[in-house]
């Protein structure tokens, strides 16, 4: 029983991730970038046909749609080698090819314009399913058509198919400050507070499930982990795309447990607005990189993953401000034996390596997954953890705070007020700022014994 997934990508950084992780399902599955099965890939272990169809002609075509609002990006993708593996039909360019300026309500009002086709394009391709099971989004959450375009159709799909999970990759935008508390995180995109805001407003009321890419830890994990000097979006992507393929592994190559995205999803979120997050990938390696190779175990990969350094998302997860996980899933890959997990897990609970909330039972579910059989990697066993953790709020308090000092002075408004959702009043920006507001009191409750009760009274 398939359970199909359909991948929406928008915007520059959606598409370019979205390039990524294509690139490696192909590989995974023997696939060539024209979209033919390769000789050797004969063995029929993996479920191809939950992101790929098969054309008349046997080839295999992703179930994929590009949308963007200027042409750069996709332009790029239909010149590489993998020009003919992408349904042709299934990328959607704004006619004009303006983009949407870095600006939210520029991408989300021509959305509104261009919701007929796009959707006539999602339609089709989830009427070309035999059981659709959701969407995966990719977008970043500070540029305009990722953010603006993307917002509109978390809002659309969640209402055309309200039965169907929606789950985002979304990236957040790079946040090193200087020094001073007082300064606003570096960006390329001035009003990058004002979009994330807007946007996460949409994430928190429309999406099931939310993997938080954070640039400022991906930066960080490729310079200290991988020793980058100044890392490139290529290698940052490649980070990227492998958390995205390793946890869709259990879909793609189906066990007796987890084979479909709800069984995953499920364990990790106790209530509806607790879906955001956090990913930690071990161990990782450069393609370069052949000095590095140290010998695995399930307990050292397990425990490497709980540790801060490797988590991709940069957040003070330290001791004293109480913060704990609220779930843990752990998909290991490589040559297992399930007593060893059993050991880890032991282990794990003796040392107190996770600190746990204290209204329900510490749920650290381990999914043991193969490995593609076509892609040679030098490690016997890797993991990727997906954890939902309470200190993932510290990341929406760090906008909250870069919109406030933009807010209070009405700073960069004017192209905002051009649009028409903005044209009378900024009402909107403060529902956004209320919504993310309560995402974060309630992650904050979370950490509390009395979460249930307190969540009855709301």
């Amino acid at each position: 029983m398939p359970c199909e997934m359909i991948m929406l990508q928008l915007g520059q950084c959606g598409n370019q991730i979205g390039f990524e992780f294509w690139k490696k399902l192909c590989r995974e599955h023997g696939i060539s970038p024209e979209g033919i099965l390769q000789e050797h890939a004969t063995e029929g272990i993996d479920r191809k046909d939950v992101f790929f169809y098969q054309a008349d002609d046997e080839h295999y075509i992703p179930r994929s749609v590009l949308l963007d609002l200027e042409p750069r990006v996709i332009n790029t993708i239909m010149n590489s080698e993998y020009k003919k593996l992408y349904n042709p039909e299934n990328v959607y360019l704004a006619k004009d090819g303006g983009g949407a300026g870095n600006n939210w309500a520029s991408g989300f009002g021509q959305g509104e314009e261009l919701h007929e086709e796009v959707f006539d394009i999602i339609d089709r391709e989830a009427d070309g399913s035999d059981s659709l099971e959701g969407f995966v989004l990719t977008h970043s959450i500070a540029g305009g058509t990722g953010s603006g375009m993307g917002s509109y159709v978390l809002e659309k799909l969640a209402d055309r198919y309200p039965k169907k999970l929606v789950q985002t990759y979304s990236v957040f935008p790079n946040q090193e400050t200087s020094s001073d508390l007082g300064s606003i995180g570096v960006s390329d995109v001035v009003v990058q507070p004002y979009n994330s805001m807007l946007t996460l407003k949409r994430l928190t009321q429309a999406a099931d499930c939310v993997v938080v890419l954070d640039n400022t830890a991906l930066n960080r994990i490729a310079c200290e982990r991988l020793h980058i000097e100044n890392p490139t979006f290529a290698q940052i992507n490649e980070l990227v795309s492998t958390i995205m393929s390793v946890s869709t592994t259990t879909l793609r190559y189906p066990s007796f447990m987890n084979n479909d995205l709800i069984g995953l999803i499920s364990p990790l979120i106790p209530t509806p607005r607790l879906h955001f997050l956090m990913t930690g990938y071990t161990p990782l390696t450069t393609d370069q990189d052949h000095a590095n190779i140290r010998k695995t175990t399930v307990l050292d990969v397990m425990r490497r993953l709980l540790q801060p350094k490797n988590m991709m998302v940069s957040t003070a997860t330290d001791r004293i401000n109480r913060d704990c996980y609220i779930s843990i899933l752990n998909i290991i890959q490589g040559e297992v034996d399930p007593t060893q997990v059993h050991k880890s897990l032991q282990r794990i609970r003796e040392r107190k390596l996770a600190n746990f909330i204290p209204w329900g039972p510490a749920s650290i579910q381990v999914a043991l997954s193969r490995k593609s059989p076509y892609v040679s990697s030098a490690h016997r066993v890797s993991g990727l953890m997906l954890a939902n953790h309470t200190s993932i709020s510290s990341l929406f308090e760090r906008a909250m705070r870069d919109y406030d000092k933009l807010r209070k002075r009405n700073a960069f408004l004017d192209q905002f007020k051009k649009e028409k959702m903005f044209a009378d009043n900024l009402d909107e920006m403060d529902d956004s700022k209320e919504v993310v507001q309560q995402l974060i009191d309630e992650y904050h409750a979370a950490r509390s014994p009395d979460y249930l009760t307190w969540g009855m009274n709301q």
